[in-house]
């Protein structure tokens, strides 16, 4: 979602799920690997013991990443429900 007009937070957040909270640590290394090999560090990580939902923050960028039940109780989306977004599926 593009924030910039919405939030001072951050300009994006970037929100996905998973099916396990074996697979959103996954998820969360990965990202943070490859962020990693392209000189980014995260300021700030929470979340990752429970792996329900992982707040990831890059400064500009904050990462959302949900196990799919805890996604759709909390529908961050829809508190920004007029933020323009893309949405991606693989």
């Amino acid at each position: 979602m593009e924030m910039g007009a919405k939030s001072s937070i951050a300009g994006h957040f970037i929100v996905m799920s998973a099916p396990s909270s074996v697979r959103v640590k996954s998820i969360v290394e990965h990202i943070e690997s490859e962020l990693e090999k392209a000189g980014l560090r995260v300021f700030h990580k929470e979340g990752v013991k429970e792996a329900l939902w992982v707040l990831m923050d890059y400064g500009e960028i904050i990462v959302h990443v949900f196990y799919h039940q805890t996604r759709a109780f909390y529908s961050l989306e829809s508190l920004w429900g007029d933020a323009p977004r893309r949405n991606y599926h693989p």
